[in-house]
């Protein structure tokens, strides 16, 4: 086991960020609070009448989204621009900072299977959800019996 020494003062020491930067976490220090993960997590479920997709990206708003479909392909995309700035004209200066993320994720939708006209998505606390609705011709029949003569 080894001890290491830190300091936890409100602003890293340079010594801090290079040992965090080599050590893994450095993205993770309050220097960068605003960093979002590049590309959110999503789920994908199937039932007998639709297609689920779920993406997981909390702090956007609906906005931020695109969602098309294009030759049988469906492709989510994000982009986010966040900007700060803080001035004092007394002491002098100016701060500014800016954090750009986007994400795009496609999948391939099977065209007889899936009515694209009857494709419908919600963002609703931090979940989009996009439904997917399969084809008539496609869902499961129930059994039926059948008379012997």
């Amino acid at each position: 086991m080894t001890v290491v020494r830190r300091f936890n003062n409100q602003f890293p020491d340079i010594t801090n960020i290079f040992d965090d930067f080599f050590g893994g976490d450095f993205f993770n220090t309050p220097v960068f609070p605003w960093r979002r993960a590049s590309t959110p997590a999503v789920n994908v479920r199937e039932d007998e009448n639709e297609y689920v997709i779920e993406v997981a990206a909390p702090g956007m708003k609906k906005d931020d989204f695109k969602v098309e479909i294009n030759n049988g392909v469906l492709s989510i995309s994000a982009e986010v621009e966040d900007k700060s700035e803080e001035k004092d004209e007394e002491k002098g200066y100016t701060r500014r900072e800016f954090c750009y993320s986007s994400f795009n994720r496609s999948f391939s939708i099977p065209k007889n299977e899936v009515d694209e006209s009857k494709i419908n998505a919600k963002y609703k606390d931090g979940l989009l959800i996009i439904t997917l609705q399969k084809r008539e011709e496609v869902k499961p029949k129930p059994s039926r019996i059948i008379e012997i003569k």
